[in-house]
């Protein structure tokens, strides 16, 4: 029940030495400021991190052939071998919850040599043979003309999607690209469309964007690649792990490749999935050491508290003996006691939160302007969850940090009080 003269007598007590107060409460300020801080620079390491998967299927696996290491069935060990057109249906029709298989074929690339040409201009490119789910299990925006289509598979049109890196090595500023013809490998290619890849591509953004993409099928063609399948994309449906599917994958290549069924080395892959889930354990471990940290700096905080009250209770043994003397119950002292504690640090708490939210909100600001989609840094903040956690932390810092006071103060006999000097 709300007591004006307890209150009045609340803010008296924590007035009568202002700068003892305010010294006492900025250790809370701090504790609770360095908890907020850290919090919001993890989630803006966070939010820099998944920048990269932006756009991206993260429930995917990338699987290529390896050579052999058991011998199978009369095979010998050290054999090599080539996925086939055959094995992507394979896998669709013995793999359930697949939402997407994609057959690649890859040549050139930027180490390589010159592989494109368009005029007087070359450029080593990786060029993929792809099909049009592609698109959507690795990020890409479409900024001119269009992507992939499944009557470019069918009637294996030599058409092609080209980066923003491709058009700067070969084509002159304002040139018109679609249209346009570029020479692969000595094979003619129509430009039907032009990217622009999302996220940080792993660090590797410049390279991300001297790509060529073609069908799959007119890549086989022009390129004697007949029905093999360099490696694939393989991506699960929402509710299913990959990690948990790809060993029924494995399987269906292995029989179908007469490999050995415990044979680890013949396929090779990159699970997407189970990196992306590392990232996540990674930011949950990092929150925790924020909490960790952000709570022992509180601490000591919660301690300065508590040692004030302690000193405040000495100061006021008369006045508690003559409140006891007048009938005042033992709850009516501790109340009156963790109340004060509990105000101060919640006063104190809330500053360093509005002092946080002040920081966070500048680095933002400064951020705004700034080109982010190549920074592992991106948008700190937290979110109201993380302030109702740290009033939670402050309510329980100021019990505790009064506990002890209070429990002294209900000790005091009356007549031992008044007695005091």
């Amino acid at each position: 029940m709300f007591s004006k003269d307890n209150w009045d007598e609340i803010l008296e007590a924590l007035s009568a030495n202002w700068f003892r107060t305010l010294l006492t409460a900025f250790g809370v300020l701090w504790g609770i400021f360095i908890l907020v801080i850290l919090l919001a620079a993890g989630k803006g390491l966070e939010n820099g991190v998944k920048q990269g998967f932006s756009g991206m299927a993260t429930n995917s696996m990338f699987m290529w052939t390896q050579v052999t290491s058991k011998p199978y069935k009369g095979l010998p060990k050290g054999r090599r071998y080539s996925f086939k057109v055959d094995d992507v249906t394979a896998i669709k029709d013995n793999v359930p919850n697949l939402r997407f298989v994609s057959p690649r074929n890859q040549l050139g690339g930027f180490r390589g040599t010159n592989n494109v040409v368009r005029g007087l201009n070359t450029g080593a490119y990786n060029v993929y043979g792809d099909y049009p789910e592609i698109i959507q299990q690795q990020p890409m925006d479409i900024t001119t003309g269009r992507f992939l289509n499944y009557s470019d598979i069918q009637d294996k049109r030599k058409v092609a999607i080209i980066g923003e890196g491709v058009i700067s090595g070969l084509y002159e500023k304002g040139e018109e690209v679609l249209g346009s013809y570029i020479k692969i490998s000595g094979v003619n290619f129509m430009v039907v469309g032009t990217y622009k890849k999302k996220g940080n591509n792993n660090g590797n953004v410049e390279e991300a964007q001297k790509e060529i993409y073609v069908p799959f099928t007119a890549f086989s063609q022009a390129f004697n690649r007949g029905r093999d399948v360099g490696w694939m994309a393989i991506t699960a449906q929402d509710g299913s792990s990959i990690t948990e599917l790809k060993n029924q994958i494995f399987d269906v290549i292995k029989s179908r490749h007469s490999i050995h069924p415990e044979d680890e080395r013949a396929i090779g892959n990159f699970d997407l999935y189970e990196e992306f889930s590392k990232i996540n354990g990674l930011f949950v471990a990092l929150k925790g050491v924020a909490y960790f940290v952000g709570v022992l700096v509180l601490l000591s905080g919660i301690i300065g508290i508590s040692n004030i009250m302690l000193i405040v209770v000495k100061e006021r043994t008369n006045e508690i003996g003559v409140r006891r003397a007048l009938g005042a119950t033992p709850w009516a002292i501790r109340g009156q006691i963790l109340t004060e504690a509990v105000f101060l640090t919640i006063v104190s708490g809330m500053a360093g939160i509005a002092f946080a939210t002040a920081v966070i909100a500048g680095i933002n600001f400064a951020l705004d302007g700034v080109d982010t989609s190549e920074m592992m840094f991106l948008n700190p903040s937290v979110d109201l969850g993380v302030i109702m956690t740290a009033l939670a932390i402050l309510v329980i810092s100021g019990l505790m940090a009064g506990m002890i006071p209070a429990q002294n103060a209900i000790k005091v006999k009356p007549v031992d009080a008044l007695r005091t000097e």
